[in-house]
């Protein structure tokens, strides 16, 4: 095989599942999908055999749509045999989705990461009905849009609980290390950062599958955002790091099923990709911050490619993280502006 074929990236099946339906990726193992009303309009789910019954890995949003889809699931490709478990990748609403109502209506076991089912849970339980000081400060911090910072104030906030169905207590820990089986595999569990904390993901003893969820995916790169949460985390430092720290375990013939876009072969390549990638829009960043800007004014040297308002509040947290990491190795000074926004300049 020469080298231009060894690093190449090749997907084999160009189609994705229509809703309700699945493609056998592998013996006993399901992908499907389901809608997301956003510009990224799906999230991958899979189903592993179990023999007398199923283990899905993520779920969808918590929504009446979701929910007929996977009723149609389990009478179709599911043949009718129970899911007795979910294990959910990490803790965002279209993976975290629909896992309480797989426990509370169809009696699974939750399995996920300690820190997955703390945010879950928490975040399930934190209902706001009008905006948190805290969220419009950080918003204004980081330079957000008079006008969009205007429309969204003027509507609900967006609560965990729109999207998430209500968890029940109790689940079934997976930590880094851990050799787990499902789907009459063994497979390693080593936990990816940045996208989302303790983020799992799985690799396969016994063939060639690497479940990815989000950490890892084949032709957009995951969001790496700061929230109001945590104003000053530097989450990229954290992607970069488990990357580098999952790169070594990627083979050319693995399979990685991803929990967005197409299931890929090529995973060494790609993974470099995703890591050069970042560490080519920090340079470009360092270059445009030759006079104090705040985060909303960094678009144009992260993306090279012009953001609309449906992608503004993902754009402008990964901006964020991005300034951030530069503020946090030393790169960059920051200083407020009268409006409250942090401006951040290129050290001399």
């Amino acid at each position: 095989m020469d080298g231009a074929q060894t690093l190449a990236m090749r997907y084999p099946w160009d189609t994705p599942p229509a809703p309700g339906e699945a493609i056998e990726v592998a013996e006993g193992v399901l992908w499907m999908r389901l809608p997301l009303p956003m510009k990224l309009d799906h999230v991958n789910v899979y189903a592993l055999d179990e023999g007398d019954s199923w283990t899905v890995i993520d779920t969808g949003f918590a929504s009446k749509k979701s929910r007929a889809i996977w009723e149609q699931l389990m009478a179709g490709p599911l043949g009718g045999k129970p899911v007795s478990r979910v294990v959910v990748t990490h803790h965002h609403p279209d993976h975290m989705g629909l896992a309480g109502w797989f426990q509370s209506e169809h009696g699974a076991e939750l399995v996920t990461t300690r820190t997955a089912w703390l945010f879950s849970r928490m975040l399930t339980l934190d209902v706001q009905e009008n905006w948190p000081e805290e969220t419009l400060n950080y918003y204004r911090s980081a330079g957000m849009n008079a006008d969009i910072l205007a429309k969204r104030m003027a509507d609900r906030p967006f609560n965990f609980s729109d999207m998430v169905y209500p968890m029940p207590l109790g689940f079934r820990r997976i930590k880094q290390g851990d050799v787990f089986r499902m789907g009459g595999r063994d497979w390693d569990v080593h936990m990816g950062n940045g996208h989302a904390p303790e983020h799992a993901t799985f690799w396969s003893r016994d063939d060639n599958l690497v479940i990815t969820g989000d950490q890892i995916l084949s032709s957009i790169s995951p969001n790496i955002g700061v929230y109001a949460t945590e104003p000053l985390a530097d989450p990229l430092a954290e992607w970069l790091e488990a990357c580098e720290r999952l790169a070594p375990l990627a083979r050319e013939d693995h399979l990685a099923l991803g929990g967005h876009k197409l299931p890929f072969t090529g995973l060494p390549i790609r993974m470099r990709q995703l890591i050069d990638n970042h560490h080519g829009a920090l340079k470009r960043l360092l270059n445009h911050l030759d006079t104090p800007k705040p985060a909303s004014e960094c678009f144009a040297p992260l993306f090279k490619r012009t953001i609309g308002e449906g992608e503004y509040g993902l754009a402008l947290v990964e901006a964020v993280a991005h300034v951030n990491h530069l503020y946090h190795i030393g790169e960059v000074i920051r200083t407020r502006r009268e409006d409250g926004a942090w401006l951040y300049q290129r050290k001399d």
